[in-house]
């Protein structure tokens, strides 16, 4: 009994640890939203994937084939997605190697078959939740070699290769600090700063500081952004949402089957374990 105590707590601090450890730092990822059962929705992914993440980045653990498993034909495949000769049947690879890559980028672009699963938090946030908040926080800044940024990934190397479908924006993070000790009425005090950062749709920034006085919160930190084009942008979130769907769905093309056979699975044990309770109480129904 005393084991069994120790493993339960054991997990127990296995969750929690887990689960904190997902939340703390960075950029709060959105929730992107359920489109994995959405055929249409999956293959205008795989369409922008392949025109705009696969010029660089590859998916070598997935086939073209595969995607008829999301409705495609192989006429639909070879018109519409295939280029330079790929053959239907070829793996989805990239045409920028790992050496160029790390030459342009400064890091060769990463795999993107399972990026889905990978960047996962157990008891956290999905890798969907991940690929959909990064999509959606890209914004221009100077400072970078590639005139981009963003929050997810804060420092990224790659470019915002989708900027042309989400159009000119502006951002706008206002951040409330403890700046320093101040000397006051009862000794001293914490002195709270609110400083607010303006990138313009051209990547340069304005810093404006203030103090707050009698301030009693905690630190915090906010992000607005505020588009040229709404319409265009609110079409890019949709562009977003697709690739995520797509990428979640390559990263495990079986997984909806897996789901419906664990139902069955957990059905059939639960079955079972009427059966085997009912029986043994019949086993040993004499036995005092």
């Amino acid at each position: 009994m005393t084991m069994i105590k120790k493993l339960i707590g054991a997990l127990a601090l296995v969750i929690l640890a887990t689960g904190s450890s997902a939340n703390t730092g960075g950029y709060e990822l959105e929730a992107a939203p359920n489109r994995i059962n959405d055929l249409t929705a999956l293959q205008h992914g795989a369409k922008l994937f392949v025109n705009y993440c696969l010029n660089c980045h590859s998916a070598s653990s997935m086939r073209y084939s595969k995607l008829k498993e999301i409705g495609l034909t192989d006429e639909q495949i070879k018109s519409n997605l295939l280029f330079t000769g790929v053959k239907v049947g070829d793996m989805m690879m990239g045409s920028v190697s790992a050496k160029d890559g790390k030459a342009w980028f400064g890091a060769a672009p990463p795999d993107l078959s399972v990026m889905a699963r990978a960047k996962s938090a157990t008891a956290g946030p999905t890798g969907s939740d991940y690929i959909y908040t990064y999509l959606r926080t890209f914004y221009r800044d100077t400072s970078r070699p590639t005139g981009w940024n963003n929050l997810a990934y804060p420092n990224v190397a790659m470019p915002h290769v989708l900027w042309d479908r989400q159009g000119d924006r502006e951002m706008t993070v206002v951040a409330m600090h403890e700046h320093a000790a101040a000397e006051g009425h009862g000794g001293e005090h914490a002195a709270w700063q609110r400083v607010t950062t303006t990138y313009d749709a051209m990547g340069y920034s304005t810093v404006k500081t203030e103090a707050v006085e009698n301030y009693h919160g905690a630190a915090t930190s906010t992000v607005t952004f505020k588009s040229a084009d709404p319409a265009r942008a609110t079409a890019y979130d949709n562009d977003a949402a697709d690739i995520t769907a797509f990428m979640t769905w390559m990263s495990e093309p079986v997984q909806q089957t897996r789901k419906r056979i664990g139902v069955w699975v957990l059905l059939f044990l639960g079955v079972f374990f009427v059966i085997a309770w009912r029986l043994n109480a019949s086993f040993w129904k004499h036995v005092k």
